[in-house]
This record gives C-alpha cells, sequence and structure tokens, in this order.
C-alpha cells in the first residue's frame, strides 16, 4: 500500500490518501506493537517493551518507521457531540466521470471527515460532522455542486453503538 499526503486548501489540513490494494509486511513485533498502540495510543514505549520484548529506545525506532511508512498514526479520537457537532452523517453519492477526481474535491471539504470509493448502488461513501441540520443541508448542497456528482443519498446518524479502532492486525 502506497500513501501520499497532500495539502488540500483548507488551511494547511493534511489528508492521507491510501492507494493501492498491497501490504506492509510485518513481523510479529511490529504487529504486537500496533496492537498494543490501538489499546492506548499514549502508552509509554518502556511498557510496550517489556510487553513485546523489546528496550524502549528499540520500540521508539520502530513506531517511527511505522509512523514514516504510513502504516499507522497516533491521533486523538474525539468526540463529535462533545465538540459541538451534534449531526453526523454518512452521504451515499452516484458520480459520472472521473471518480478518483470526484473523491479528491470531496476530501478537500473541511466537514468531510471520511471519503471511499466502494462498488455497489453508490460511487462513493463520505462522512460529514455537522452543527445542526441546517449545516447538513448546506454541506448537501455543496456536495451536490462539485462537478460529476450526480446524486446523494444521505443517511443521518440517530445513535452511534459502536465505534472501534482496534481491528487488530491480519
Amino acid at each position: 500500500m502506497t500513501n501520499r499526503q497532500h495539502e488540500n486548501g483548507n488551511g494547511g489540513r493534511r489528508v492521507a490518501v491510501r492507494e493501492g490494494a498491497n501490504h506492509a509486511l510485518l513481523d510479529d513485533v511490529a504487529k504486537r506493537i500496533i496492537e498494543q498502540l490501538q489499546e492506548d495510543g499514549r502508552r509509554p514505549y518502556a511498557t510496550i517493551g517489556k510487553a513485546v520484548g523489546l528496550s524502549e529506545a528499540a520500540v521508539r525506532q520502530r513506531v517511527q518507521r511505522l509512523l514514516d511508512s504510513g502504516v499507522m498514526q497516533i491521533v486523538a479520537v474525539t468526540d463529535p457531540l462533545q465538540l459541538g457537532f451534534p449531526r453526523q452523517a454518512m452521504i451515499g453519492l452516484r458520480t459520472d466521470g472521473d471518480l478518483e477526481a470526484v473523491a479528491d474535491r470531496l476530501a478537500e471539504l473541511e466537514e468531510v471527515d471520511y471519503v471511499v470509493i466502494t462498488a455497489g448502488s453508490f460511487d462513493l461513501l463520505t462522512e460529514v460532522v455537522c452543527r445542526n441540520d441546517d449545516h447538513l443541508l448546506e454541506i448537501l448542497q455543496r456536495l451536490r455542486a462539485v462537478p460529476g456528482v450526480l446524486s446523494t443519498e444521505a443517511f443521518v446518524y440517530l445513535k452511534l453503538r459502536k465505534q472501534t479502532y482496534t481491528w487488530g492486525t491480519a
């Protein structure tokens, strides 16, 4: 898998783009380090080292290589409700023309936090976080104005039952 990052013109916000179907070959120790950080992204390297049988320095070096290669990111996961964004929605889009160009254009929108090219009845799925229903309507209008977007269908989140980032390592 190759990763590329580009600045999208939204105040320098970086957007990660994953390309290709290949995946990095990770040894068992790297996988265990990732699993430790999936459980707690602030876990001290010394604690991880004890769990995986490496020194703190060796863990630090391996984590840096995993970050540099794009295998993982360490980020603060926030609760949109607590930050004043009580409305979330998944939006299915049908498109025409250059699908990747449309996806890149959607990824530039600040409120869009997720864009994926799909197979099935939608060409793209995007996830948005909004201040309220009026804000959602504004975003839908902006999405529909993107060249190549033919139609949208919004799936408003009523209640989040599960969200996890600990799917482990294959």
